[in-house]
């Protein structure tokens, strides 16, 4: 589909060129009309005179330095010489026999002419003129209108293509600030140029920009602040809960269920509190890099024991780079833990290197991810399955996990394997964040 600036192109272009090529051929027509009018009147003038002064009553009296061109007496030719009479169109004839001046242009091998002729008496002048001058006249105009014409459309097309960049310039600004506010950069305004519409619509998208900053910025500090008042509450929570594990063996079977699903039930809400003052620090631009030289690789296995997933299967060679351990802990742990969660064994982790960068692929052999899913697979609070219990996560994990990648100046990103299942790869600079 062609854009807004070739079709605005194209069209100045064609208005433009039949423009020109109106003016061109009309100024072109008319002046050839005025250059053969001119003349013939001149040649008619001319022509009249002089049959007016050697026309007498008898042609025996003609002499043959008065003829103007040829003469003929009712009907016949009359010429002193034997000069051959050239072929007279019958329609001027019949019109120089009613007894009015007449001529007509004629053209005989590629040559333009003009015949003339009038009565008087009994006797009919004539008297042919050539037009070769006035032609050549005309093919000079003729001429002059095609480079005018051409010089018009590429002059024309220029101040299309300049027109065309001037009109767009604040529409392409609009589509890129839109582009940018789109992928989340709020902080986007667009300079307002003038007072015309397009200013307007710029004005607008200006205070819809920051109206939706503040929006967001409002119910941002909202989630923070709310997060951070349930820290203290489920503290004290947290450490009830512990003591209900442990009395829950010698409580009775229905206050046991009841204890475990309040100890359950508050370390879900307490991983969600934190996942949120997690995701309100990347908001605010608090979130910070702790950067150390680990073994990559020992990170991983580590990541894994700590949380008993013994069943991965793993390809970890040696590794060394400059990352944020803790960091690096939370994007494998939410990648391990979706693939156990929402996959089908065997979960693997690979892990390469290469000059400057390293790679971490998580793998599962479940049914993968939805070619709908995958653009939203790392939005906060993205469920792909909606009927999926409060248990099997809040959504953000993937959402925190991309975000840490995001910190490092890395990439995390979702795919399908060619045999099915979901691959994570996670790339990261070996050198910290450049």
């Amino acid at each position: 589909m062609r854009s807004l600036r070739t079709r605005l192109l194209i069209a100045f272009a064609l208005l433009s060129g039949v423009t020109a090529a109106a003016v061109s051929g009309a100024s072109y027509v008319q002046a050839r009309t005025m250059v053969l009018e001119r003349a013939q009147d001149a040649y008619v003038e001319l022509f009249t005179d002089k049959v007016a002064t050697m026309a007498v009553p008898n042609p025996d009296d003609l002499s043959d330095r008065n003829t103007a061109g040829f003469i003929l007496y009712k009907g016949q030719p009359y010429h002193n010489d034997g000069r051959s009479v050239p072929e007279i169109p019958q329609a001027l004839r019949d019109e120089v026999k009613t007894g009015v001046v007449a001529w007509q242009r004629v053209e005989h091998n590629g040559r333009v002419g003009l015949v003339m002729g009038m009565r008087v008496s009994e006797m009919e002048f004539y008297q042919t003129r050539g037009l070769d001058a006035e032609a050549a006249s005309i093919n000079r105009l003729a001429l002059i209108a095609w480079t005018i014409g051409i010089g018009s459309l590429v002059l024309s097309g220029f101040l299309a293509w300049f027109a065309a960049n001037s009109v767009l310039r604040p529409v392409r600004e609009l589509r890129a600030a839109a582009q940018r506010l789109g992928e989340g950069d709020l902080s986007t305004r667009v300079h307002v140029r003038g007072a015309d519409e397009l200013a307007g619509v710029a004005e607008t998208f200006n205070v819809t920009a920051e109206a939706l900053e503040k929006q967001v910025a409002d119910a941002r500090r909202f989630v923070a602040d709310v997060s951070h008042e349930l820290r203290t509450p489920l503290a004290a929570m947290t450490a009830v809960t512990d003591v209900l594990d442990e009395e829950a063996p010698h409580l009775t079977p229905d206050a046991g269920k009841a204890a475990s699903l309040v100890s359950r039930e508050t370390r879900n809400l307490t991983r969600l509190v934190n996942d949120l003052m997690e995701v309100s620090r990347f908001d605010s631009g608090a979130a910070a890099l702790v950067l150390e030289e680990i073994d990559v690789a020992e990170a991983i296995r580590a990541t894994l024991r700590a949380r008993r997933w013994s069943e991965v299967v793993t390809d970890l060679p040696p590794l060394i780079a400059r990352v944020d351990p803790r960091r690096l802990d939370v994007i494998v742990a939410n990648l391990v833990g979706n693939a156990l969660r929402h996959g089908a064994p065997p979960v693997s982790v690979m892990l390469r290197g290469g000059p400057g960068w390293l790679l971490i692929q998580v793998t599962d052999h479940g049914p993968g991810l939805d070619p709908e899913v995958l653009p939203r697979v790392f939005d906060r609070f993205y469920k792909a399955d909606t009927a999926r219990t409060r248990s099997a996560g809040s959504g953000l994990g993937l959402a925190i996990a991309w975000e840490n990648a995001r910190l490092h100046h890395g990439a995390l990103t979702a795919d399908n394997g060619p045999d099915g299942g979901a691959v994570f790869t996670l790339h990261l600079p070996t050198g910290g964040p450049q």
